[in-house]
């Protein structure tokens, strides 16, 4: 929103427009707005034609067995290819000269080395114009090592002479290990509840949105709109709010429904006492309880948080065949904490990564909380249930759903709970089933991730807590056939390369 964070802004503007290799930590709680001021930056950076290349982590692209870490100085490589284009032919020959160079198995150093210095060596000039690249989110997506050695590798490679003045922006939580992998010199802004700053801009933000909520809302508040809310009310809700823009962000969001009257839910936010502010978990308890199955929706909300890849509505509306009318009355009743895109275009996901935080801790989420068990049991079921009932597609026909259930129903079910709808879906997995999903994976090329989802399949079907009777020692027998057929078309497919 504008005229926040100006003080902040003016400040990283003052250290961008200077012509050394100054950088930057911005760290913060989780909620402060970090990754807000971030965009802001990036926005006015590119405005300027100044932004080198950024980099944003997101807890909801998550995915354990594509690593996030091989992606990063590709994808600033690409970037800074389109700002300087005498780089982009030497970029190229760098990737045509060694064909695992933007693989995952390539050394970051040697990857940062050949995409990114020696290209930008190539310039051969200092360039008058001081650039910035941004990279947000550090601790979210990479272990403490990844993100410690990815900080390094950054501040020491980029600081080397005849290179254009580049600084770089880093942003995170206030980790140990990410502080101890700063260099001396580094500007670190620290983001903090209690700041003066924050507190104002956070303010600003409430009595800004509170004002267009009541006068967009003639039908309650009346022609012209009556004073709302009162004085005494908005400082009960900015002294929860505190410093936290996600706080404030979605009080607004709980407030806004057409159909819902604005005063009642105020009403229920503010009902609470808070010892010291920002209780966000308050928030979203509040915002739980308020729905008419909270249980129902809260499993409905983990399973969405526990997908190994975000997807759109229409997908999930496929995958959660059975489940349909709980996906509509839970997106709905969590719309202030998820984004659903109006036009279906874009996908479903939690509004901040704090909900995940809360969701995922008993302690916090208390009678809320679904394990991981029981989450990955709702999901292994829904996939199991598409490849069942539907043709598994593939290539440019197929369905974001068909393509998740097909590339993850093995992982979700090894980390399942043995419910005895899972069990009887496994037993209804006949062999024609899995022979379809050797067929396709043969048709794409994936033969290699349904031996994972079949190992992974394996190793939950033989163990103690699945076996109970007959058929489960059948399924399982199915499952490690199955498995032994694929790893033959392997090892016959390696062969017939070979031979040729």
């Amino acid at each position: 929103m504008e005229n926040t964070r100006v003080a902040l802004r003016e400040n990283l503007r003052e250290v961008l427009d200077r012509r050394d290799q100054t950088n930057v930590w911005l760290n913060g709680l989780a909620g402060v707005g970090k990754t807000s001021i971030a965009f802001t930056i990036a926005e006015e950076m590119k405005r300027a034609g100044r932004l080198a290349a950024t980099f944003f982590f997101s807890h909801k692209h998550i995915n354990k067995h594509v690593p996030i870490a091989g992606k990063i100085i590709p994808t600033i490589a690409y970037q800074l290819a389109l700002i300087f284009p005498r780089i982009r032919g030497d970029i190229a020959q760098a990737i045509e000269k060694d064909e695992i160079l933007l693989s995952s198995e390539k050394s970051r150093v040697d990857q940062m080395r050949e995409l990114i210095i020696n290209p930008l060596h190539i310039l051969r000039f200092r360039q008058e114009t001081p650039y910035a690249i941004i990279i947000d989110a550090l601790d979210e997506c990479l272990s403490p090592e990844e993100a410690a050695r990815l900080v390094t590798l950054f501040t020491e490679m980029l600081s080397g002479p005849d290179l254009p003045t580049i600084h770089l922006i880093f942003t995170s939580r206030p980790e140990a290990h990410i502080r101890a992998a700063m260099p001396p010199g580094v500007r670190q802004i620290s983001l903090t509840t209690r700041d003066a700053d924050i507190v104002q801009d956070v303010r600003f933000f409430l009595r800004t949105s509170l004002d267009n909520i009541r006068t967009s809302r003639s039908a309650v508040f009346g022609r012209p709109p009556k004073p709302w809310p009162s004085e005494a009310e908005f400082e009960t809700l900015a002294f929860k709010a505190g410093g936290l823009f996600v706080y404030a962000a979605m009080a607004i969001n709980f407030l806004s429904p057409v159909g819902q009257y604005p005063q009642q839910r105020l009403d229920l936010l503010l009902s609470e006492k808070s010892n010291v502010g920002a209780d966000i978990d308050q928030l979203y308890r509040q915002i739980i309880a308020t729905s008419e199955n909270p249980a129902l929706n809260c499993r409905m909300l983990a399973s969405i948080i526990r997908l190994l890849q975000p997807l759109p509505l229409s997908d999930l509306q496929e995958l959660f065949h059975v489940d349909k009318e709980s996906l509509a009355v839970m997106l709905e009743a969590f719309s202030p904490v998820i984004l659903n895109p109006p036009d279906g275009v874009g996908n479903v996901e939690i509004y901040h990564a704090s909900l995940n935080d809360f969701m995922q801790d008993p302690l916090r989420s208390k009678e809320y909380h679904v394990n991981d068990a029981h989450a990955h049991e709702h999901l292994a079921c829904r996939c199991i249930d598409l490849l069942i009932r539907t043709e598994p597609a593939y290539g440019a026909a197929a369905h974001n759903a068909r393509q998740y259930a097909r590339f993850w129903w093995g992982t979700h079910l090894s980390s399942a709970y043995p419910s005895s709808e899972l069990r009887h879906l496994l037993a209804g997995f006949k062999k024609e089933n899995l022979k379809r999903l050797v067929a396709v994976a043969e048709q794409d090329q994936s033969l290699g991730l349904l031996i994972v989802n079949l190992r992974e399949a394996r190793k939950a079907c033989f163990s103690w807590k699945w076996i109970r009777n007959l058929s489960d020692v059948i399924v399982a027998w199915r499952i490690v056939k199955a498995s032994r057929k694929v790893h033959k078309r392997v090892k016959k497919s390696k062969y017939q390369r070979t031979d040729i």
